[in-house]
């Protein structure tokens, strides 16, 4: 008598065609696989995507001070933060006197939307 508790098992749809399915290699290397998952657990923090959407907004880069403010957090917890976004090459930094200046990285924001963009140009987002 089956299990009733166990979820029910579903198999991909055969086709006469062996090349249905892009194989790993094709699909993403490992390398690529490991490279895009830092990326995605930089943005695993709510704190961090909010980051990230003020700094979209101010392309000539903000001061770590200035973004205190808009987030209602302390200057060590954005420093925190930003160095996260900053060691996932989310974010580049420049220091300008005393002050460092961060900016958004828009080539691993490309990454991420490859990564988790359609897989092809007529599915539905």
């Amino acid at each position: 008598m089956p299990d009733s508790r166990r979820a029910p098992t579903t198999t991909a749809p055969r086709s006469e065609d062996t090349n249905a399915y892009p194989t790993l290699d094709e699909a993403v290397s490992r390398d690529e696989a490991e490279r895009i998952a830092k990326l995605f657990k930089a943005l695993a923090d709510p704190t961090r995507v909010q980051l990230l959407g003020l700094l979209r907004a101010r392309p000539g880069g903000e001061c770590g001070y200035d973004l205190t403010g808009p987030l209602g957090i302390s200057q060590p917890s954005v420093s925190y933060h930003v160095k996260i976004l900053h060691e996932a090459g989310l974010v580049t930094r420049e220091r300008r006197g005393s002050w460092v200046f961060y900016r958004i990285c828009e080539d691993r924001l490309a990454d991420i939307r490859r990564a988790a963009g359609p897989a092809s140009p007529d599915t539905d987002s």
